[in-house]
């Protein structure tokens, strides 16, 4: 069974770092500007197998799924 801490920890999508709370986190300025997918699971920080096409990208964690970019635009 996962502990509490472990399953409030965050991830850096674009570094697969972890983030702490209080420590600034730097985004990549591609990434900032919306033009690099996510490359780590904001969840666990695993490598996701990433998709990229001229309408989008897609993303998958081999254990929190598939998300994608009209899923990433509805939430800014």
């Amino acid at each position: 069974m996962e502990s509490l801490v472990e399953m409030d920890e965050r991830y850096n999508p674009y570094t697969g770092k972890r983030l702490v709370p209080g420590i600034d986190d730097v985004t990549p300025r591609a990434a900032s500007m919306g033009l690099e997918p996510p490359r780590f699971c904001e969840h666990c920080g695993r490598r996701m197998i990433v998709q990229v096409s001229p309408d989008g990208w897609w993303a998958k964690c081999s254990r929190h799924g598939v998300i994608d970019s009209s899923l990433r635009e509805q939430q800014r």
